[in-house]
């Protein structure tokens, strides 16, 4: 602040945002700094998610096309091989699992097949339920640091202004200038750190908006996935 003054003094004022940038006192070029930090982590988190939520789209798809084409619960285990990395698939394997590892409490009669009991059946919907929540977990990794970077940005955007418009009056007491023209560069200095956070924290809270809501359809989609698991189950008689 004190050499802005010293420039305001000979007529030289920085007049561009770059300019205030490279003339800002300490303490502002590491709020700045540290802003920059969190938009570099904050848009890595979002190209990355949307690679990931992508290509989960597009295999998802597919794969629910040929679960609804396979002929018993064995072919679509079969078909979610070839998908080991997608969560219906994961959900899918846990479901056969349980199913060689338990044994159906109804033994099999002349005219049926034995089948699995209503507890049985609850204890797979719950280990269904299980399994769709790690998937969201897995899922939602790094979305809630773009909360949290959304939330703190215009937080240590606001305690570099005040930083800034501290130091800017204490030039000025110190210069004994207080004119229009000496105040201005300063105050529009510290303003800086406010506009970079909000440049920080508008598209890390889109983005985590964004992601949750695609989180949010994934689970309702792995929900649905187990109950038509468990519909596929009483088509074959197990249930």
């Amino acid at each position: 602040m004190i050499q802005i003054l010293a420039w305001a003094q000979v007529g030289v004022v920085p007049t561009t945002p770059l300019d205030m940038v490279v003339s800002a006192t300490a303490p502002t070029k590491i709020v700045l700094g540290v802003l920059i930090a969190l938009s570099l982590v904050s848009w890595a988190i979002m190209f990355a998610k949307w690679a990931q939520f992508r290509g989960i789209t597009r295999k998802s798809s597919a794969f629910m096309l040929n679960f609804e084409r396979a002929s018993s619960f064995e072919a679509a285990v079969d078909a979610a091989r070839q998908s080991s990395d997608l969560p219906h698939g994961r959900v899918l394997r846990r479901a056969s699992e349980f199913l060689r590892e338990v044994t159906p409490a109804l033994a099999a009669t002349a005219g049926r097949a034995a089948k699995f009991s209503g507890s049985q059946v609850e204890a797979l919907r719950l280990v269904l339920d299980a399994e769709t929540n790690a998937a969201r977990d897995r899922l939602s990794r790094y979305v809630p640091s773009l909360g949290t970077i959304g939330s703190v940005s215009p937080l240590i955007g606001l305690f570099g202004t005040v930083l800034g418009v501290i130091e800017a009056f204490i030039g000025i007491a110190s210069q004994g200038s207080g004119n229009i023209g000496a105040v201005a560069p300063g105050v529009a200095e510290a303003l800086i750190a406010t506009a970079a956070a909000l440049a920080v924290a508008i598209p890390a809270v889109f983005g985590y908006n964004l992601f949750a809501n695609r989180l949010n359809r994934i689970d309702s989609e792995l929900e649905g996935f187990g109950t038509e698991l468990i519909a596929l189950l009483v088509r074959e008689g197990r249930i």
